[in-house]
C-alpha cells in the first residue's frame, strides 16, 4: 500500500487538505466496513474489503502528507488511534450481523450478532490494554515504555508469547484481515449454499478475542512494562 500512498501523495501536499483531515477521512472509510459486510453475498464482502483497503490506504497517506507538511499534532495522534479501534470494531461487528442474516427473511439468529460484538469488545480491549501501560507510566511520573521491557520476566511466558507471535492468529481480528478472511468465507458460503462458514468464522475470531484479550493481559502484567 506504501506505493500506492506515495502516488496519491503528489496531488496532496500542494493541496489545502490537512492530515487531521485525511483521518476523519480514513476513519470513515473503516466505519462503513460494517454496513458494507450487510450486504447479502460476496458483493458485501467486496464491499467490506475495499472500505478497509481504503482505510489502510488514508492510514499511510495521513502519515505521509503530515511528515511533508510538518503538520504533526496530538489530536492526529489520537484521531488515528481512535480510527483503528473503530474499524476493527466495525468489521466485526459487521461480520456479527452478516452471520445473524437479516435479509435472509427468516428467523434472525441474534447469537450471531452477539458473538460478533463479542469479538469487537475483545478487538478494543486488546488494544486498550496496550494503550493503558502509557497511561499507567504517565500517572505515575515514569518515562515512555522501552521495547525490551514488553520482554516477560519468566522465561516460559517469554517462549509463549514467542510462540503466538509467531503464530499470528490475533492479527485475524485486526479490521483490514479479518476483512479479507471474511472474504474467503463468503466465498465458501457461496459454494456451500448457505451461511456455514461465515457463522464458523464469526465464532472462531469471538474465541480468538477472548482468548487474547486474557493472554495479552497476562503478558503485560508478566512484563516489565508496569515497573
Amino acid at each position: 500500500m506504501r506505493e500506492v500512498s506515495l502516488r496519491v501523495d503528489r496531488y496532496l501536499v500542494n493541496t489545502r487538505v490537512t492530515p487531521n483531515q485525511l483521518t476523519y477521512l480514513m476513519t470513515l472509510c473503516g466505519v462503513l466496513a460494517a454496513p458494507a459486510l450487510l450486504v447479502p453475498g460476496i458483493t458485501g464482502a467486496v464491499l467490506g474489503v475495499v472500505a478497509t483497503q481504503l482505510y489502510l490506504l488514508l492510514d499511510c497517506v495521513d502519515g505521509e502528507v503530515a511528515r511533508w507538511k510538518q503538520q504533526y499534532s496530538l489530536s492526529g495522534v489520537y484521531l488515528d488511534r481512535v480510527g483503528a479501534y473503530l474499524t476493527d470494531a466495525a468489521v466485526l461487528v459487521g461480520l456479527g450481523l452478516r452471520a445473524a442474516d437479516l435479509w435472509g427473511g427468516g428467523r434472525i439468529d441474534w447469537l450471531w450478532a452477539f458473538l460478533g460484538t463479542l469479538a469487537a469488545l475483545g478487538a478494543i480491549l486488546i488494544k486498550a490494554e496496550t494503550d493503558l501501560v502509557g497511561v499507567a507510566r504517565h500517572q505515575a511520573g515514569k518515562p515512555p515504555v522501552q521495547d525490551a521491557a514488553a520482554e516477560p520476566r519468566s522465561s516460559g511466558m517469554a517462549l509463549a508469547r514467542r510462540a503466538a507471535a509467531a503464530l499470528k492468529f490475533h492479527r485475524l481480528i485486526l479490521g483490514i484481515e479479518a476483512a479479507l478472511l471474511i472474504l474467503v468465507l463468503a466465498i465458501a458460503d457461496q459454494i456451500h449454499g448457505d451461511l456455514f462458514f461465515t457463522r464458523l468464522g464469526t465464532a472462531v475470531l469471538a474465541g480468538i478475542a477472548l482468548l487474547q484479550t486474557v493472554l495479552h493481559l497476562v503478558s503485560i502484567l508478566a512484563s516489565s512494562r508496569l515497573r
